[in-house]
């Protein structure tokens, strides 16, 4: 008689744990924030790319053995990461949603037991961002996973904490500049036939604009004596940069060259523009603004992780002498290096 009281008093208990289980929340949600001094177009750069995630995430740290594999997208909807760790177990993650500087969501696991979602809001600051990162599991009829939802929603909430600390130490590393507002493609260039010649000037505009000119007008007269044919925009290349001289080559793109083109001389000389994968970007208005689109392309580069592959270089679209100053365009293309 005992034994069948104890069987249904076992009997009722695991009723009502199963009760309180059906009663205790279906989905768990936490969310953490911290405010960032940089721009959100630095740190949506690094919550929209695994690549980069990867350098400031929790789970890199609590397993630096741990080996990734990124499919898909390279960034945005659509980029996929595969882990497989010691002690993180394996498992995947899919960017689902991407909306440039405010949001991104992560499907966390698609299709398997346990699914959930992560997301990224960022609101901007004055100079800097607001950043919440959370986190959301529907249990489903898991009742288990009900009743330790709370203690597993800690440990989550406590590396999401961990996790935004690296973050922000790794967003306010690196360049200031807030990239949002500049027009980027990435296009692939075939190499061009150029005239060119080589100069210094000071780093202020006034004199840059000197030098140029008076660089452009030797090449000019190269071309004329020699029976050749301007082939496109001038051109000036970045060589040197030492902070108190800017080294370049002004270059204008040629057609007609023949075995008599001098392409050696102490002056004027003939050679090719790169080839290969760029960024190119829209610049619109003074010269004189350049210098915070170049600011603002460094800012980019770091933030995406994108290595340079050699001199960056100007295209004068426009001629400042038909077309005023707010309208002038220049396009500024980068090379990069692609894996």
């Amino acid at each position: 008689m005992n034994v069948q009281k104890l069987i249904y008093g076992i009997g009722a208990f695991l009723a009502l744990l199963i009760i309180i289980g059906f009663i205790l929340p279906q989905t768990h949600r936490i969310e953490v924030t911290t405010e960032i001094d940089a721009h959100p177009a630095t740190v949506f750069a690094l919550v929209n790319d695994f690549r980069r995630f990867s350098l400031w995430s929790p789970s890199a740290h609590t397993d630096p053995n741990a080996r990734y594999l990124y499919s898909g997208a390279t960034r945005g909807e659509g980029a996929i990461m595969t882990w497989d760790g010691a002690i993180i177990g394996s498992g995947n993650q899919v960017i689902t949603a991407s909306q440039p500087h405010e949001y991104v969501e992560i499907a966390m696991s698609p299709g398997e037991s346990g699914e959930a979602t992560s997301w990224f809001q960022l609101v901007p600051g004055v100079g800097t961002t607001i950043v919440t990162w959370g986190f959301e599991t529907d249990y489903g009829l898991n009742i288990v996973g009900r009743y330790f939802s709370p203690m597993l929603g800690g440990v989550v909430a406590r590396d999401y904490r961990e996790g935004l600390v690296a973050l922000k130490e790794l967003a306010e590393s690196l360049p200031g500049a807030d990239f949002s507002d500049i027009d980027i493609e990435t296009i692939v260039v075939e190499a061009e036939d150029i005239a060119y010649l080589s100069a210094t000037s000071r780093p202020e505009p006034a004199a840059i604009a000197e030098a140029m000119g008076k660089a452009y007008f030797q090449i000019l007269s190269f071309i004329d004596a020699n029976s050749l044919s301007e082939a496109g925009a001038p051109v000036s290349i970045t060589r040197d940069f030492s902070g108190s001289e800017l080294a370049f080559d002004a270059a204008i793109p040629v057609r007609g060259l023949n075995e008599s083109t001098p392409r050696n001389t102490a002056g004027v000389r003939i050679g090719q523009t790169y080839e290969g994968t760029v960024i190119r970007i829209r610049h619109l208005g003074s010269y004189q603004s350049l210098t915070t689109t170049h600011r603002k392309i460094s800012a980019y580069l770091a933030a995406l992780g994108i290595k340079r592959d050699g001199a960056a270089w100007e295209s004068y679209v426009s001629d400042p002498g038909k077309v005023a100053e707010e309208a002038l365009l220049t396009y500024v293309y980068y090379p990069i290096r692609t894996k």
